[in-house]
């Protein structure tokens, strides 16, 4: 935990409202909010949102909405305030135009005039003579006379930061001591010609004056962090910031070919996994294992047991690969560690249209609390539940050739009226029975359990796989069983 001497931790977590929210943002976010609630700081939530063409509000609102799903409290932000409001960022450009002025004003920055293609020029004859392919710095001290020469153009500049020519060092909270040089660290842009801020300029900014003191973020970022350095060092300067924080760059995620999991990859949509029916805390218990684990033997964990123990200084450096299996597998423990009634009121959504094929007025609430508790050892995902219980609300089981074709061998026809025989007469209060009626017809025919039951499922469910058959057969009821058998030897007699 933090010492009494030590400010308050303060971290953020600042997306921007740019298509649907990705799992490498989900990630990003839940070591921001483990570190933040671990240490018992501050989460505060800002929308990076300066990109007019490419932001949207539908973006915003998802955001939001994925937040509340993920179960994310945070503490200043949207919907929250807070005293460093307002916390979009489209909403503080004032500050930013203030904030570059003073950067001007002090030396700190500068107006570049150099053109798209003078700067390509430059940065192509420097990488065929070896050299570092950065901006060169060509307009850091112009002459009056070549500012007003460059403006007769009608030339409109943006305006650049003046890096320092010095070696910056510090410590990544996840990878240790790093060094970068000079002429590895240009001098960069920060206002666009149009007068729109830039990243560079308003991320810095805005963790200044929001007092940030942890800045834990993708490693695709590390590269920009000595260039905020030497921003922080010039806004403490001009009595803007109090501080430099602390950075720690979290590893890639990586997808199929042990590429980058990028936002275009299907796999990487969050929206994905709340169709299919992942619960949050197995989402998020696997996320929180790319790149962290709470013990070397124990992948399942509650949220409340990582923000016990979590620490950015255990975050492993190393790429982690996704591995959508052993998601659906930590997703699966997750539903079983469910108290059944919580379980069937997750499985609503699944339950009822547009997911349901059957009509509202066949669904058997008693039959669904009875099947519930068979279900919940069986599902990877909540939406398998439609296909697992369908077959106690629909008129008839669903057809499936594949299914029948692999269950439907020759002699399935006098197994199906033998066991049909064997039902009949079975105590249908006890799935017990059931199964003696079932294997008993098994060995009529010289076939095992496991193959006599395979026709009998098929025939009652429409597939192959599925709950337990004989307390779904006890839930469905001896009618309904005995006629779907009926049903399916007249199919396989015609």
């Amino acid at each position: 935990m933090a010492s009494a001497s030590a400010p308050a931790v303060r971290v953020r977590f600042c997306p921007s409202p740019t298509g649907n929210p990705h799992v490498g943002l989900v990630r990003t976010a839940l070591f921001n909010w483990a570190f933040a609630r671990h240490h018992q700081g501050t989460l505060v939530f800002r929308i990076e949102d300066t990109d007019a063409a490419r932001d949207s509000e539908e973006s915003y609102g998802q955001l939001l909405d994925a937040m509340r799903w993920l179960g994310f409290d945070w503490d200043e932000g949207p919907e929250v305030g807070g005293p460093h409001a307002p916390y979009r960022q489209s909403q503080r450009m004032d500050l930013y135009k203030d904030v570059a002025q003073q950067l001007q004003d002090a030396g700190r920055a500068y107006h570049c005039y150099c053109s798209t293609e003078e700067l390509d020029a430059r940065r192509a004859a420097a990488r065929a003579a070896g050299k570092p392919s950065g901006y060169d710095g060509h307009c850091r001290d112009l002459s009056a006379e070549q500012i007003d020469a460059y403006k007769a153009e009608g030339r409109t500049p943006i305006v650049r930061f003046r890096m320092p020519d010095e070696t910056i060092t510090f410590t990544d909270l996840v990878r240790g001591e790093l060094t970068f040089t000079p002429e590895n660290v240009p001098d960069y842009g920060i206002v666009r010609a149009n007068g729109a801020p830039l990243y560079t300029l308003v991320n810095p900014v805005d963790d200044a004056l929001m007092e940030i003191t942890h800045v834990l973020r993708g490693e695709d970022l590390l590269s920009s962090t000595p260039r905020q350095i030497a921003l922080y060092k010039a806004l403490i300067d001009l009595g803007i910031a109090k501080q430099i924080p602390s950075f720690g760059h979290l590893p890639y995620v990586m997808g199929e070919g042990n590429k980058k999991l990028s936002k275009r990859d299907p796999e990487s949509s969050l929206n994905l996994y709340r169709e299919r029916g992942f619960l949050p805390e197995g989402l998020l218990n696997y996320l929180s294992l790319l790149g962290w684990s709470l013990a070397a033997d124990r992948d399942v964990f509650s949220m409340d047991e990582m923000v016990a123990a979590f620490e950015i200084s255990d975050v492993n450096p190393n790429p982690a690969r996704f591995d959508l299996k052993k998601c659906e597998a930590i997703n699966a423990d997750h539903i079983r560690l469910l108290d059944v009634k919580d379980f069937t009121e997750r499985c609503a959504p699944w339950l009822q249209a547009p997911f349901a094929p059957w009509a509202p007025e066949d669904f058997d609430e008693a039959k669904w609390q009875a099947v519930a508790p068979h279900a919940q050892t069986r599902l990877k995902v909540l939406s398998e539940i439609t296909d697992n219980v369908d077959f106690l609300f629909l008129a008839e089981p669903v057809e499936d050739e594949a299914s029948w074709t692999k269950a439907m061998k020759e002699g399935s026809d006098a197994l199906l009226r033998t066991a049909r025989e064997k039902l009949e007469s079975a105590d249908w209060t006890s799935p017990e029975s059931l199964k003696e009626a079932v294997l008993a017809a098994g060995e009529t025919h010289g076939l095992k359990l496991g193959k006599a039951q395979a026709p009998v499922r098929v025939a009652v469910t429409g597939r192959t796989i599925g709950l337990p058959l004989f307390e779904s057969l006890e839930i469905l009821g001896k009618e309904k069983t005995l006629a779907r058998i009926d049903a399916a030897l007249a199919k396989l007699a015609a």
